[in-house]
């Protein structure tokens, strides 16, 4: 089994009355807004009624209230903003009309009702986000955090986006990428049609039968450049990539496996061309042993041209697989 997670991170504008929001809580308070004879918290742009603008006459609620509906999570996730079994509860703040869902640290189940009055505590490092109300507590007085609120008004939010799933890995894939790490490409050829795949596929699509370890062979170390892609990198949070880079597909000799998107090593851009005769770059055991290596095959650094004459075959533009 692999465990992996994807995080994308972004950043959102708050705009004038989110960010009045967030500023104050670094300061440790918390504000609603004027809806007619009524207090929004949090607040609102827009009448929830009418639609129409709201006018940005903020005021200050709180900082107790009471709770008025919750739900225990006895078993919190890495995603929950407690580490402990907790609350999320809806609270209506002192001076406010509407509820507010947060979390209430409240230390078991049983000490929860509606009705229960709670008050924050707050974080000791705020940075405008609404965990900087790190828990709501049963009580009437807050828990400061310490420290001054925001140097400037909050105008911008992060927020990491990520989701972690196990998949499932195949006695196959487990010896492709044992034979990559020695440095052999692995195959798997089909008894009745004769294709053969290579990655720890576990089966033929042809002919639907299943392919184990009795069908596998050994692949050139050779290959052929059928078709290629430039890309210049977005610089976005992670990207490593700062000048253009390719990514080419490699059919292996006298077969008709094609290897995709794989990497070229030292070789710029302007050479690059269909019909380019390539060998593989394998990492050292050393290099394994740090991560080396970023295709799809375990221990794959890439692909280098060998000098070699270029292949002329016009039908080499057509194998993408």
């Amino acid at each position: 089994m692999v465990e992996s997670t994807i995080t994308f991170p972004y950043q959102r504008s708050l705009g004038p009355v989110l960010g009045a929001f967030l500023t104050a809580l670094t300061e440790e308070r918390l504000i609603g807004i004027r809806s007619g004879d009524r207090v929004l918290c949090p607040p609102l742009e827009w009448d929830p009624e009418t639609g129409a603008e709201l006018a940005h006459d903020f005021v200050d609620v709180g900082p107790a209230g009471t709770v008025e509906s919750w739900c225990w999570v006895a078993e919190p996730s890495e995603q929950h903003p407690l580490d402990h079994p907790f609350a999320f509860a809806t609270v209506r703040l002192d001076g406010a009309d509407t509820g507010l869902i947060h979390v209430v640290d409240a230390g078991s189940a049983d000490a929860m009702s509606v009705g229960l009055r709670v008050a924050p505590r707050w974080r000791a490092e705020r940075r405008g986000h609404l965990t900087d109300l790190e828990a709501f507590v049963p009580g009437e007085a807050p828990v400061p955090g310490g420290g001054g609120g925001a140097d400037e008004p909050v105008t911008m939010m992060g927020y990491n986006a990520s989701i972690s799933y196990t998949t499932p890995v195949p006695d196959n894939v487990v010896r492709s990428e044992a034979a990559a790490a020695e440095g052999r490409f692995l195959g798997l050829r089909c008894p009745i049609c004769g294709r053969t795949y290579t990655g720890g596929r576990g089966y033929c699509p042809v002919d639907s039968i299943a392919l184990t370890a009795e069908h596998e062979v050994d692949l050139p170390q050779k290959g052929v450049l059928t078709s290629f892609t430039i890309v210049t990198p977005v610089q976005y949070p992670g990207q490593t990539e700062t000048d253009p880079f390719a990514r080419v597909h490699v059919l292996l000799e006298g077969t008709d496996v094609v290897l995709s998107y794989q990497a070229l090593v030292d070789t710029p851009n302007e050479a690059i061309r269909t019909g380019l005769r390539l060998a593989p770059v394998w990492a050292s055991a050393a290099e394994l042993g740090d991560g080396a290596g970023d295709t799809r095959e375990a221990g794959l650094i890439g692909w280098i041209p060998t000098g070699e004459p270029d292949a002329t075959d016009p039908d080499l533009v057509n194998r993408l697989c």
